[in-house]
């Protein structure tokens, strides 16, 4: 189809659509609706067109990957779930902490071995906390924030065994192909994570408000009774509701989103099969990787990375399982939780469905055409990065959603810094960036909704106290992206 202004309308209606309605996949599929009706505008051609699109592209091998992918890997941690992992690992560490500083410092720690996914991680280390609190004088407000902080930003910055992964190097590929680069996509991936600055300035900001604004010991502070006057108020409200708490037993049990009552408590149920993900997945990038490799990073990048991670993921599920039945676990209880694990992530599937077929026809349009031969040449490389940066944070924020940013945005950043001249993986960067923004700022961020209901906490009241650290992080951020600009080529 002739390259014209056309091509330019579903990105143009799926983000105001989407901002309007704070849900992205509405936002896709009436983006995906008017770019079938352009190229077939008939009222059963734009339909049977639409689902061509859709289709074509769930058939595609490295598509068909990422879905399973997220499914198994939701299925396994609803089954760690099922089997008391999160249970036990939460009773063992309550009882190795004995001051604020330690549950803070345990909170940072503990994502050594919770740093598969932002929700595994908040249903994991949130009761933990929950249940401490009172006895370590943290307040709801504090103990929520060095959590999140902990969780989006810093999964984002982890190249394998997360459930990040597969999706980022999912919308890269897809935007590279638009654009026209033929580059592998998880090597692109790896090399542009130094660059998601909000990532990294929002965990130096965190750890400063952690140890040092909240924690401090000295009387009267201001800030420390800003954050910690719930502090009594919530342990009354505790204790009415929760009799046994008051007379000193912690209620782990009253967390309902990290396990049941009847959950047994076994901690090695998470521990073995996280461990045996990571590992196997390190050793299988290494096999797969080591002919022509020089070192095992070069190795690593030499490696069908979502091919890699997937087989590891799969030979981890039989392994636990097997680990799981000689536990006396019942198969079909632990098929049942797969099953329903693997369900929760179905609004995310869908939403890749339709960011695939979106990608797909804009590029049936002429868009990348278009841009190349009217973007070219006036806008300044200077001036990508930043400003894609900030309109993401603007729209992660309204939707809340990271995954939903990326994969709006990353398809049209990478064809506008290849087109201008900018360092595609500082482009790439400030995408990630963006959506991490939102993922930890926006009260719409799923993250955010599922600590407060952990935590009990009023969620847009919440949200405002992160809103400073979090601009502070973000405007350092815009400068890097600035200078780096400058620098890079």
């Amino acid at each position: 189809m002739e390259p014209s202004w056309k091509s330019l309308l579903p990105f143009l209606i799926v983000i105001p659509l989407s901002i309007w309605t704070r849900q992205v996949i509405p936002g896709l599929f009436a983006a995906l609706m008017l770019g079938s009706y352009l190229i077939e505008p008939t009222l059963l051609g734009g339909l049977k067109t639409m689902l061509s699109y859709v289709v074509h592209n769930l058939m595609q091998t490295n598509n068909i990957r990422i879905i399973i992918f997220l499914y198994v890997f939701a299925g396994l941690i609803s089954m760690i779930k099922y089997t008391g992992g999160i249970k036990g690992f939460v009773h063992l560490v309550s009882k190795k902490v004995k001051t604020a500083r330690s549950a803070l410092l345990l909170t940072w720690v503990s994502t050594m071995v919770t740093f598969s996914d932002p929700d595994f991680r908040i249903v994991t280390v949130a009761p933990i906390m929950k249940a401490l609190k009172r006895r370590l004088h943290l307040s709801s407000q504090q103990i929520g924030f060095t959590i999140e902080v902990t969780s989006n930003p810093v999964v984002a910055l982890i190249p394998l065994a997360t459930a990040f992964v597969g999706y980022m190097v999912s919308v890269i590929d897809k935007a590279l192909k638009t654009a026209g680069i033929h580059e592998k996509a998880y090597t692109i991936y790896v090399q542009s994570i130094p660059f998601n600055f909000f990532s990294f300035t929002i965990i130096v900001v965190g750890l400063y408000y952690s140890f040092f604004k909240y924690s401090k010991k000295t009387e009267p502070m201001a800030d420390i009774k800003k954050w910690n006057q719930a502090v009594m108020v919530e342990a009354a409200s505790e204790a009415e509701a929760n009799p046994n708490e008051a007379q000193g037993e912690e209620g782990l049990e009253i967390c309902p989103k990290a396990f049941e009552k009847e959950t047994p408590i076994r901690p090695w149920n998470l521990m073995i099969p996280l461990s045996f993900v990571l590992v196997l997945t390190l050793f299988l990038s290494w096999w797969d990787g080591r002919k022509g490799a020089n070192s095992f990073f070069d190795a690593f990048l030499r490696s069908d990375a979502l091919g890699v991670m997937l087989e590891s993921l799969i030979i981890t599920v039989i392994v636990a399982v097997a680990y799981f039945l000689f536990q006396k676990f019942k198969l079909a209880d632990l098929l049942t939780h797969f099953v329903k694990g693997g369900n929760e992530l179905m609004s995310v599937i869908i939403m890749l469905s339709l960011i695939w077929a979106v990608s797909a026809i804009s590029e049936d349009l002429g868009f990348s055409q278009y841009i190349t031969d009217h973007v070219k040449g006036w806008i300044p490389h200077y001036f990508v990065a930043p400003v894609l940066f900030l309109l993401g944070a603007l729209i992660s924020y309204f939707i809340g959603s990271s995954w939903g940013t990326w994969g709006l945005l990353m398809p049209l950043g990478v064809t506008l810094a290849h087109e201008s001249g900018t360092n595609i993986l500082l482009v790439i960067g400030a995408v990630f960036a963006s959506g991490t923004f939102g993922a930890f700022a926006s009260p719409l961020s799923d993250n955010t909704v599922t600590l407060c209901t952990i935590l009990d906490l009023p969620v847009i009241e919440y949200a405002r106290t992160k809103l400073l650290p979090s601009f502070i992080a973000a405007g350092l951020a815009v400068i890097l992206f600035s200078i780096m600009s400058f620098i890079m080529r």
